[in-house]
């Protein structure tokens, strides 16, 4: 357990995002005793997975947000919040709209640290790209104020892990651009691949996209408007004064 306890807000447009992505970092924080909070803007219903199963885009929504229950539970989460914005049309809300939602989900928890995806979205979907600029104008703002969060991160990957990608090309962030790199334990990497295997009705595309074969026990991270050579090691190392 760490001595102080910090809190961690991870803000990503769908579910699966998460686990995708630093699902082993926010295990293992949560190990380490610090609070580790998701909020996911939409319930991903509009994937075309659910003709798959004759769903709807609210029946796929509700079947992706239980799948989201049981990832919370292997990732032991302090708390999960999942909202119902358009899946695949936040590019078309009033982003003062979105912005003002994750305030006050952000007034609320108090974070230290928020994360969320980098200027380029890793897939370059565009729910990514509308995410990234929300949550950096919302960053802003309350930084303005001397309110919380102290730190904003983006989590990413490197030209290596890209370049193995199966499904689509991914963007990657430059290895000058990467301030943080968290090493997790085979204990930390064996929950994401848990989490991962939550998402049945994503089944098929999780084994074609390789992502379990990308995971490894290092986690890459950019830090906005800071700048560490060489990178620090954890999210809450060397933080801003609040």
């Amino acid at each position: 357990m760490k001595e102080f306890s910090m809190r961690i807000l991870y803000i990503y447009p769908h579910p699966d995002d998460e686990s995708f992505g630093p699902a082993s970092v926010m295990y293992k924080q949560r190990k380490e005793g610090h609070e580790v909070y998701l909020l996911t803007l939409t319930k991903g219903g509009a994937t075309k997975q659910r003709q798959k199963f004759g769903y709807s885009i609210e029946e796929m929504g509700d079947v992706r947000m239980n799948e989201m229950y049981d990832v919370s539970k292997i990732l032991k989460l302090t708390g999960m919040t999942v909202l119902d914005l358009p899946d695949s049309g936040l590019k078309e809300m009033d982003p003062r709209e979105i912005e003002e939602i994750i305030k006050k989900e952000i007034i609320m928890i108090e974070p230290d640290v928020i994360v969320t995806y980098p200027v380029h979205g890793i897939s370059g979907f565009q729910d990514h790209l509308v995410t990234h600029a929300v949550v950096k104008r919302v960053f802003l703002e309350l930084s303005e104020k001397k309110w919380f969060p102290r730190r904003l991160a983006f989590t990413t990957v490197t030209k290596e892990i890209a370049e193995k990608s199966k499904l689509i090309p991914l963007k990657f962030s430059a290895i000058n651009e990467i301030d943080c790199v968290i090493e997790v334990s085979d204990d930390h990497l064996e929950a994401a691949i848990k989490a991962l295997d939550c998402y049945a009705t994503y089944k098929n595309v999780i084994e074609n996209s390789g992502i379990k074969h990308l995971k490894t026990n290092t986690e890459y991270f950019e830090l906005y408007m800071e700048d560490f050579k060489p990178p620090i090691k954890d999210l809450f190392e060397k933080l801003p004064s609040s």
